[in-house]
């Protein structure tokens, strides 16, 4: 039985990922920050999970969890890493605090950074380990190419992710460490309804406000009319497997927006962009 570790396996495409793996006969390592959690996937997903108790930010504790996944391979590599855990964090760049920014980068690119330092000896980076070479899969974002108004913190944060994948595939060749990216557009996961959340008070004075709150309206639509967790747990599981995978998966609801956006002059999309969210400065 070949193993994978996932982060961020209590809901969405981390969840999605763990049962589809489970369901092709793959023991799951998932990692969550409660431990209520913890026990609900076990009760989920039976014999074939294990939860691992960590946030992707506290390195100690995710060298422990490594610690504890050798353990249970018993000298066996593991088949997959899934970088998958993350947050979104929005609002203007000149009014977002730092440490709003800072935590944005923390979570969806240091936690990467964190998670396959301490499980990429494991894929097979460690020589003393048997069986064939684990690959890691690295959950971007179609945001990965694109930069989205009133949502820097979470571009910067998936930008940042490809070229660390870019980077991290070509070192890890010395290993035979695959890396591969997924990018999915908008996908039915709580990352969505959590924009109810945003507190906009604190931007009553702000110049941005009508278009935050146009933003806001398009994340609930996003998330009502995106794609199934389980559509992307198919690429991954793809991405995991296949013979010959691409260096990069990009999936979305509505490809010929996502076409239409990726050919036209860049000066015309801002435009196009700035008149939806009302950004353009006032006339007169």
């Amino acid at each position: 039985m070949r193993s994978v570790v996932i982060t961020g396996a209590s809901t969405g495409i981390g969840w999605a990922t763990a049962k589809f793996l489970i369901g092709r006969g793959y023991r799951v390592f998932g990692s969550v920050r409660k431990q209520a959690d913890a026990d609900r996937l076990k009760g989920e997903f039976g014999a074939n999970f294990t939860p691992l108790l960590f946030d992707v930010t506290d390195e100690a504790a995710v060298l422990a969890a490594a610690r504890q996944v050798r353990e249970a391979l018993g000298g066996e590599t593991l088949a997959g890493l899934v970088n998958n855990a993350g947050i979104a964090v929005a609002g203007p760049v000149l009014e977002l605090s730092a440490d709003d920014f800072r935590r944005q980068m923390d979570i969806n690119v240091i936690g990467p950074v964190i998670a396959t330092q301490a499980f990429g000896p494991l894929l097979g980076a460690d020589p003393s380990l048997r069986g064939p070479k684990g690959r890691i899969v690295m959950i971007s974002s179609v945001a990965g190419k694109n930069g989205n108004p009133l949502s820097a913190p979470y571009c910067t944060s998936k930008h940042a992710i490809e070229g660390l994948s870019e980077s991290l595939r070509r070192e890890l060749m010395l290993f035979g460490i695959d890396v591969i990216i997924v990018a999915p557009g908008a996908v039915k996961t709580p990352i969505w309804s959590k924009a109810e959340q945003i507190d906009l008070s604190v931007y009553q004075n702000s110049p941005y406000l009508p278009a935050l709150n146009k933003v806001m309206a398009f994340m609930m639509e996003l998330g009502a009319k995106g794609l199934p967790a389980e559509r992307i747990a198919e690429i991954v599981f793809d991405a995991l497997t296949a013979s010959n995978p691409k260096v990069r998966y990009q999936i979305t609801p509505d490809r010929l927006r996502y076409l239409i956006g990726a050919v036209l002059p860049k000066r015309t999309l801002d435009r196009i962009i700035a008149k939806r969210l009302g950004l353009l400065p006032p006339q007169g």
